[in-house]
C-alpha cells in the first residue's frame, strides 16, 4: 500500500459586505470613544464595537485547507491568515458517493430530509468542485470541496464503486 499526503489551499473571495464590516467596527469604536468623552453612554457603544472588532472581525475572512492522508480528509478553516481551526474530518470508509457538483449521481442525495450540507469551496465559477456524501452517526453529511486529480484517483483506488466521474 502506498502512502499519500496532499494539501490543498482554497481561498474564497470575501464578499464586499464582510470587507466593509471588518473596517466598520474599528472606525465606529473610534467615533464612539470620541463622542464618549462628551456623553458617557457612547462608551458602552465603543465597548460593543471593540468586542465585535476583536471577536467577529477576524472571522470575516476565511480560507480552507484540505489535508488528505491515506483515505482521511481533514478540512481546516484559517481565519484572517492567523488562526486555524479544524472544521471536520472524514474517513473514506464512511463515503457514500463522490461526484462532480452537477452530476446526476447526486440527485437522490441532495433533496434528502435531515442531510446537512457544508460548502468548503472557493465559490468561483471555473473551479471544478466535487460533492462528497458521508454517512455519519447523526445522519448524512454532504460537503462541497475542490479536490485535485491525485486525491480523486486515490479515493477511487480505495472505494471504486463510490466514485462517479460523470
Amino acid at each position: 500500500m502506498s502512502d499519500m499526503y496532499r494539501e490543498i489551499m482554497v481561498n474564497p473571495d470575501t464578499p464586499a459586505g464582510k470587507k466593509f464590516l471588518k473596517g466598520f467596527f474599528p472606525v465606529m469604536t473610534g467615533i464612539c470613544v470620541v463622542f464618549g468623552v462628551v456623553f458617557w453612554p457612547f462608551l458602552i457603544g465603543a465597548l460593543a464595537f471593540l468586542l465585535l472588532a476583536i471577536f467577529v472581525g477576524p472571522k470575516m475572512e476565511v480560507e480552507y485547507e484540505y489535508l488528505y492522508v491515506n483515505g482521511e480528509l481533514d478540512i481546516d478553516a484559517i481565519y484572517s491568515k492567523q488562526k486555524r481551526k479544524r472544521v471536520c474530518s472524514y474517513d473514506v470508509e464512511h463515503l457514500e458517493v463522490l461526484a462532480p457538483e452537477k452530476s446526476h449521481a447526486l440527485d437522490s442525495y441532495m433533496n434528502r430530509q435531515g442531510a446537512k450540507f457544508d460548502d468548503y469551496s472557493s465559490k468561483k465559477a471555473p473551479e471544478k468542485t466535487y460533492v462528497l456524501v458521508f454517512n455519519e452517526e447523526k445522519g448524512q453529511k454532504i460537503i462541497k470541496v475542490e479536490l485535485d486529480d491525485a486525491i480523486i484517483a486515490d479515493i477511487r483506488r480505495i472505494a471504486p464503486r463510490k466514485v462517479n466521474l460523470y
